[in-house]
């Protein structure tokens, strides 16, 4: 798995936080499978079961997993049927010196404050998740928390999940639509 993001902590607090929220008439939509790790582990679940990643390093991989995964940024030329969304999006500030230019680095730099991958997802959102329909994203302690949580007044917002590390805590956030 050369080049695609492993399965971490985020990666297992966003499938146990999923598997709690998942319904048998879902149409679930998973942004940036990486492996497939979160994917992988719904199919039968739900009525369907559809990933994304930018890298098609990752959609090789998924695709392997017998994931129906596609390649595009977050979930552009995807439609509104989508009734639960989920995403572990990149969410550390990497600074010029980190920064290696290669998949792994779009897997983990979020920009500025580490939420401007996750802000983009939130107010794009409504692309594909459908009315009433819900969504889970992973944030660190380390993202700039306050301003990605003043980007959703379209939803509910909730922790449902957290997962304390040795140098962060991470935050599960189930967002309901209001619509």
């Amino acid at each position: 798995m050369h080049g695609v993001y492993p399965p971490s902590e985020d990666s297992e607090l966003l499938l146990e936080v999923v598997e709690k929220e998942i319904r048998r008439d879902d149409v679930f939509l998973e942004v940036g499978t990486g492996s497939g790790f979160v994917a992988e582990k719904l199919i039968g679940r739900c009525k369907k079961v559809v990933a994304t990643d930018i890298s098609p390093l990752a959609v090789k991989e998924a695709k392997k997993k017998g994931i129906d995964v596609i390649l595009t940024d977050l979930f552009s030329g995807l439609k509104r049927v989508f009734t639960l969304v989920a995403f572990n999006p990149p969410y550390l500030e990497l600074s010029d010196v980190e920064k290696r230019g290669d998949w792994i680095e779009k897997a983990i730099d979020g920009g500025k404050g580490g939420i401007e991958v996750a802000l983009k997802f939130v107010n794009r959102l409504d692309e594909v998740l459908v009315e009433g329909g819900r969504a889970v994203i992973i944030l660190s302690s380390l993202s700039d928390l306050r301003t990605f949580l003043e980007n959703c007044s379209n939803y509910e917002v909730e922790v449902v999940g957290r997962k304390k590390l040795f140098f962060e805590e991470l935050f599960a956030f189930l967002l309901k639509s209001k619509k």
